[in-house]
């Protein structure tokens, strides 16, 4: 007999990984993932500033996470930026943080997860959806009166809804041929032009600095700071929402409609900020229009600062599944901030004695530094050598199966 404990990794291993070795590589399993909606602040008085926005609006949500974009990709520039450093920082974070409770952010994240119709009702179709439940034992009216509902219930709080983001990007661009010209002679090291490139790479900076500046200062430096909010859910908040404004289409009730409408209850909690440069490899990109640079420059530093929140913040690291395990792999790589000698916990998704979802680590595994995959936009072009298609690691191969979760612990 299977014990209780034991059922959803047994689920999880018939379905997936009971197949073996034979699974494709390529494919990625289901499996639940955070959920993001990014931002940016929108300067009109910087360069570019239309195709800087036109590039961002446009990019995906990176594929690790649930698309949760629920209005305007966009804010307007909040404050004076002829603060002082010290002073913009903060000054920037407070301005967003209240921006994001006016216009009422969380609470239409929240609708989204419930999928609120035009008239007011919801339902647990997307719940359902992300979170592979059975959408009528997820039924709130159900639920009420099971404890496997309810169980559930809370479940999908902790699983799904808790682990919802939200980014808020304020880009800087400078051209780099303006500043390579006021420093030409002063460049004293190599991480003096890493840092003038936005170079993450200390070789890379070499070759660059070995060109010359002139040649180094085609392009531009970008710069993200980049603000991280969690939406707030809790048993209070969930109580709250399914006792107080949970109604359905085809027997609204209108005060609950209402009462919803004009809730507070509902917050995003400030996590941090992190700066990234964008990793860019000037020297081969002399061919290139502006337009291209700034297109290529937006969107690597938008994945470079993800990355590196992920790496500060363990709310925020993602959980990655593993394709196989011959070779031990996952589709993870450097647009992840992936590096060598980087530690993964090896997670085995089980169902506690309540009914709700735990990780339970079965070992761990390391980056293998020869086979690590360059994911980064335009990698193709910057990097035509590498030919992988995922990151191998290494470590004890017979303990775990392809679907296993992956999830960085340094």
């Amino acid at each position: 007999m299977i014990r209780s404990t034991n059922l959803l990794a047994f689920i999880i291993c018939a379905s997936i990984s009971f197949s073996g070795y034979s699974q494709d590589i390529n494919e990625t399993p289901d499996y639940r993932r955070s959920s993001l909606y990014t931002l940016m602040v929108s300067d009109s008085t910087r360069n570019f500033s239309a195709l800087i926005q036109e590039t961002f609006v446009s990019s995906k949500i990176p594929d690790k996470f649930n698309n949760h974009i629920v209005k305007e990709r966009s804010i307007p520039k909040l404050i004076n930026d002829k603060l002082s450093k010290s002073e913009f920082k903060e000054a920037q974070k407070t301005a967003i943080t209240e921006y994001l409770s006016t216009h009422d952010i969380a609470k239409a994240m929240v609708a989204k997860w419930f999928n609120r119709s035009e008239h007011g009702g919801f339902n647990m179709d997307l719940i359902s959806e992300r979170g592979f439940y059975n959408a009528s034992d997820l039924d709130v009216k159900i639920a009420k009166n099971s404890e496997r509902g309810t169980a559930m219930l809370a479940d999908a709080g902790e699983e799904l809804i808790k682990n919802t983001f939200v980014i808020v990007n304020d880009f800087k661009y400078t051209n780099k041929e303006e500043v390579a010209k006021k420093t030409k002679g002063l460049l004293s090291s190599i991480s003096d032009v890493a840092a003038l490139s936005g170079a993450n790479d200390v070789a890379t900076a070499s070759d660059a600095m070995g060109e010359g500046v002139e040649l180094l200062g085609k392009g531009y430096v970008i710069k993200t700071d980049a603000h991280l909010y969690r939406l707030k859910w809790n048993d209070e908040i969930a109580s709250i929402f399914y006792n107080e404004y949970w109604t359905e289409d085809g027997q609204i009730d209108e005060d609950k409609v209402k009462a919803f409408d004009t809730s507070n209850v509902f917050e995003l909690e400030y996590i941090g900020t992190q700066m990234a440069w964008a990793d860019l490899q000037s020297t081969k990109y002399t061919q290139k229009t502006d337009e291209d640079l700034i297109t290529i420059a937006t969107i690597k530093a938008s994945d470079a600062v993800i990355a590196k929140l992920q790496r500060e913040y363990e709310v925020f690291r993602t959980k990655t599944p593993l394709m196989s395990t011959d070779p031990l792999a996952a589709k993870i790589g450097l647009k992840e901030g992936l590096e060598k000698g980087d530690k993964y916990e090896v997670l085995e998704q089980i169902l506690n004695n309540e009914g709700k979802t735990e990780y339970k680590r079965i070992g761990v595994i390391k980056v293998d530094k020869n086979h690590i995959w360059d994911n980064r936009f335009n990698a193709d072009e910057e990097n035509p050598d590498n030919t992988f298609e995922y990151t191998v690691f290494t470590g004890k191969k017979n303990k775990y199966y392809a679907g296993m979760l992956i999830r960085q612990i340094n």
